[in-house]
């Protein structure tokens, strides 16, 4: 019988915010598959390894994410990665693919979760805690009350829209426009915090426009709040 291939959420960076299921799926998988070349340096890892240090004696595949803009090449590099992973499932193995955050946020594993289910192989996605809730825990605040409405946005790909929509903003893979992103954060009048490697050692908070560094790290996650109205 084939094995089945998780999709499991490490959360964003500090293990004890790992589900109870997250930890009891890669302590029973046969395999534990890592985005990246090296899986011991991948951060996924370097959390989950701190929860389940079982994981020394697994099997670990290398699955290549390359970080590119060519769709062509990505969907080639996707296809590739489904083929690896399913010929583990052929053998009757159960996979974990961890993931940093939630498996259903801007997850790497949704597109090969996509070509595998076409052909037939069972997936299960594991909920992690996402970035943007452990952020705004870290700073303290509330992503949305009462009826506030709640904007997540890729802004390294999407930030046309000015934050003119009444709610707050989750702004993730801010890190490569910084500088724009923050010059909207500006005249978009709202109150922003970040919280950079949130969970991590090197983690770092930010609060106000004014803090935040031009060159911030690839895990920064800005969280822009529409200002309080008092009647």
């Amino acid at each position: 019988m084939r094995g089945i291939a998780y999709g499991i959420g490490v959360g964003p960076g500090d293990p004890e915010l790992m589900t109870l299921k997250a930890v009891r799926l890669i302590r029973e998988c046969d395999v534990i598959a890592v985005p990246g070349k090296s899986p011991k340096e991948a951060v996924a890892y370097k959390i989950a390894r701190a929860a389940v240090p079982e994981m020394d004696s697994k099997a670990l595949v290398s699955v290549n994410m390359p970080m590119i803009k060519d769709r062509a090449l990505i969907d080639l590099e996707h296809r590739k990665a489904a083929k690896l992973l399913e010929g583990i499932l052929d053998e009757g193995k159960n996979i974990a693919y961890i993931t940093l955050g939630d498996p259903t946020v801007y997850c790497t594993f949704s597109y090969i979760q996509h070509i595998m289910e076409t052909d037939g192989y069972e997936l299960q996605l594991i909920s992690g805690v996402p970035s943007f809730c452990a952020a705004a825990a870290r700073l303290g605040v509330s992503l949305a009350e009462w009826n506030e409405p709640l904007h997540i946005l890729p802004a390294v790909h999407r930030l046309e829209d000015d934050l003119r929509l009444s709610g707050n903003y989750v702004l993730m893979k801010s890190a490569s426009g910084m500088s724009t992103v923050k010059a909207r954060l500006k005249e978009s009048g709202r109150e922003v915090g970040m919280v950079e490697n949130c969970g991590m050692e090197n983690e770092r908070v930010y609060h106000g426009v004014d803090e935040i560094p031009d060159d911030a790290g690839y895990f920064s996650l800005i969280i822009a709040k529409e200002p309080k109205t008092r009647e």
